[in-house]
Parts: C-alpha cells; structure tokens; sequence
C-alpha cells in the first residue's frame, strides 16, 4: 500500500497547498485510485490514493497518504514500538502514474458521482490535510492506512447524506487474518511474520468497513455502493477507467520458503533425538538452541504484546511455542545435569504445544502454516526431554 519511490517525490512535499479558496469547476473530478500489488512485501496489499482533477484550472493532483521516510530520526524503533508516522504527499498525478508504470502495475480509477460542492468539500478538507502541520499521521496497517482514509474521508465529506456501502459480491465471514493471507502467499517469510506477531485481534469476523483496509475491498464496496439523500439515490461511482492495464503481479515463492526450511529443521531433529534415544545420551546443545531461539522469539511476542502501540499484537498464542522463560532455561538445560525442576518445565512446554490444535480448531487463533514442522520438532523434543532428564 506504500509508496516505493518518497526518497524520488520528497521534494513535493515541499510544495505550497493551493489557497482553499480556489473554486472547482463543474468539470471537475473526485476519483479514487487503485494500484495492483508489487513485488516488495509492503507493496504485496496493493495501493490506494484519491485524485483531483479539472481540466478547466488545468489541475491534476494525486493525495497520497501512503508515504514514509526511512531516513526519520529512531524510524526502526518507532517501527518497532509501532509508533509509524505517515504522510500525506500531494503532488502531479503524471508522476504518480509514471512511477506504477516503470514497475508494470495496473491502475484503476472511479470517479465520484459528487455534485460541485461535495467535489468543493473533498478538495479543500484534501488541501487542509496536505499542510505541513496536518499531514502526518500514525499509520495502523489494518486500521489506519492509505485505503482506510479513503473511506473515512468520503463519509465524513458525505456527512449530510448516508453512504450505503454494499458488500454483496464480496466474500463474506472472513477474518482481518484470511483477508491478509490472500493477499500475500502463505508459504512466504512475509506471511510467516506477519501471522507470528498478530493476536487473535485478527481472528474475529471482519465488518464491511473494516474489509476496507485493503485497496482492493476499496474499489469492490465503492463500486456498488450507493448515496442516499432526501430527493435522490445513486450510485457512489459514476465512472470506472482503467489507466494502466498490466497483468497483476504474482508473488514469487523462494526456494528458501518457511515450509522447506523448517521441515528440513524438524527431519534433523527428529534424527537427532531417535539417535540420542537409541544411544542414550542428549545433545546437550541442540536443547540450548531450540530453547534459546524459542525463547528470544517469545520476547519479541511479550514486548510487541506489553510495550508497543501495535493494535493486533496483544492476546498473540504464539507465546505458547515461543515461550520467553525459554530464553533464560536454555543456559541451564545445557549442563550435563540439570536441576530436577527443568524435568516439570519440559512435560510444561509439552503442554504448551499440545494446547496449539485446540486454540486453531476452536478458531480462538490461527497459526502459520508452516510453523507445522516447528510444532512437531520441539514437541517431539520436549516428550524426549521430559523421559531423559528423569
């Protein structure tokens, strides 16, 4: 959903607002602008901004609130605390263009069914918004990002009339989980971390609105959706253009892939302690790893859970195989013999990882697919562990 070329388009940023005073003509068009995905994983959601156009002013502007700066002063610790600060850019629409047809990405617009001061309206909250004072905001992924705007700017310029946002031809029950595994494949590292680090927030039942935090679900609703005022009933879009007409971009698969990677892992492992079973012995660091990688991993979960603004990662069950404590009993796991509690702490682990299939059938969350062999190497682990070490 991001822009790919700010470090190209930061000087725009720089560029006066036009006077709020200036009058649209009737000529002029409100559209919303939809852009298939690419090949980087923040452009994997595709991308979604809101033109202005009048032919008669010669104005052709794109409003676009998908832009980050990497360069900002702490932006991987912002990041990290999910304190995401985006911007709105405005600038000409022919470079807006120009760069998604550099990357062969298809673009899609629909123009507004706005009458002129509506058209008024849209243009001069736009141009309030795009001052230097108004244009930073804390982006959410799900809930507050370049699609999600689009839909909270038209309802509240449509305030005196009501929107009727119609899902009808989109599939229905589906979670904020389900809507981002369809879009990014789930055999990716991609989708691997985006499903470790979100909680069962994204397991609940998606409304119409929130579906809306996709470009795509965008253009769906908007397209059959309708303005109901006192004397009148239309449609919400009157016009539909295609403006760039590429194939939609596939994702690649690397060979590489979480599945292959971590099945290999568990093969190992499972050899590794049928060997140490038939010999009688434990490979001592073998434990350590898994315990101090699983527990550095869980760390990650609790701080992203207790001490970040992220929305989705509170109440993450990925801390049942995870397990931080983890981090600091692989120090003492390593010794030839360690202290009889830790025998308890593995038939705990066991546990754990036994409660997974209850927590996915019962849909209280869904885990990565391919954190599967993940599942099967530390369970079968821990079983060995909790025989050995008694």
């Amino acid at each position: 959903m991001h822009k790919k070329y700010v470090f190209l388009l930061f000087f725009l940023l720089l560029i006066k607002p036009i006077q709020a005073q200036m009058q649209l003509s009737v000529y002029s068009e409100i559209s919303i602008v939809t852009v298939g995905p690419g090949t980087e994983l923040y452009e994997a959601f595709g991308h979604a901004a809101i033109r202005v156009k009048d032919p008669v002013l010669k104005l052709d502007l794109i409003y676009n609130y998908g832009m980050f700066d990497f360069n900002q002063p702490n932006f991987y610790t912002n990041f990290a605390k999910g304190n995401m600060i985006y911007s709105l850019a405005r600038y000409d629409f022919k470079y807006f263009l120009a760069s998604y047809k550099r990357d062969k990405r298809w673009v899609k617009q629909q123009v507004l069914n706005l009458n002129k001061q509506q058209k008024q309206n849209y243009f001069i909250f736009l141009e309030n918004n795009a001052l230097p004072e108004n244009r930073n905001y804390q982006y959410d992924p799900y809930f507050d990002n370049c699609a999600t705007k689009l839909r909270d700017i038209t309802r509240f310029i449509l305030a005196e009339d009501t929107i009727i946002f119609n899902d009808k031809n989109i599939s229905k029950e589906l979670t904020l989980r389900d809507l981002t595994n369809k879009e990014i494949h789930w055999n990716t590292w991609g989708s691997f971390g985006l499903n470790l680090i979100a909680g069962t927030k994204l397991d609940k039942k998606a409304t119409t609105e929130q579906y809306m935090y996709l470009p795509d679900y965008v253009y769906a609703i908007f397209k059959d959706s309708h303005i109901n005022t006192e004397d009148t009933f239309k449609t919400l879009v009157k016009r539909e253009d295609v403006l760039l007409d590429f194939n939609e971009i596939e994702q690649q698969i690397s060979f590489l892939n979480p599945l292959l990677i971590f099945s290999i892992l568990c093969l190992l492992t499972l050899y590794t302690t049928y060997k140490d079973f038939k010999n009688n012995r434990r490979s001592r660091y073998l434990d350590f790893t898994l315990l101090f990688i699983t527990g550095l991993i869980g760390v990650l979960l609790l701080f992203l859970w207790f001490f970040s603004t992220h929305s989705t990662a509170p109440n993450n069950f990925n801390i049942l195989w995870a397990f931080a404590p983890n981090l600091i009993i692989a120090f003492l796991i390593v010794k030839k013999q360690p202290q009889k509690w830790v025998i308890n702490y593995t038939r705990l682990l066991l546990l754990f990882i036994l409660f997974i299939p209850f927590f996915w059938l019962l849909k209280v969350q869904s885990f990565p697919i391919s954190v599967i062999p993940v599942l099967i190497l530390l369970g079968t682990r821990y079983l060995f562990l909790s025989k050995k070490l008694n």
